[in-house]
């Protein structure tokens, strides 16, 4: 845990990549480093990288008033998918790694 405003609360900070046409999208080379306040849920994640990065982000994968991800994407907490853990209500811990990816089909 980091001490932010002198120790006012803490904050975690996690790795998010994001995969296949999620990256074109966003315009995101590689994965980024995002801080969060301690007992964050991925909702809360979420939000922030919707005002992050805005509407391509809203438009394509998250937007708050939904109860979820749009449909075709997926997203894994530490290499286990949000539909074995507790959804988008999932507690993120320091150091947790984060995968947003299309999801493939086939015909």
């Amino acid at each position: 845990m980091i001490p932010e405003c002198e120790g006012t609360f803490q904050t975690l900070k996690v790795t998010v990549e994001y995969l296949g046409h999620i990256r074109k999208t966003l315009g995101v080379e590689q994965g980024e480093q995002t801080k969060l306040e301690d007992g964050a849920l991925v909702r809360d994640l979420l939000i922030v990288l919707a005002e992050k990065h805005g509407e391509p982000f809203r438009k394509n994968i998250y937007e708050a008033k939904d109860a979820d991800l749009k449909p075709h994407y997926i997203l894994s907490v530490n290499g286990l998918l949000l539909n074995q853990l507790n959804g988008i209500e999932t507690k993120l811990k320091n150091g947790d790694h984060i995968v947003f990816m299309p999801v493939v089909t086939g015909g």
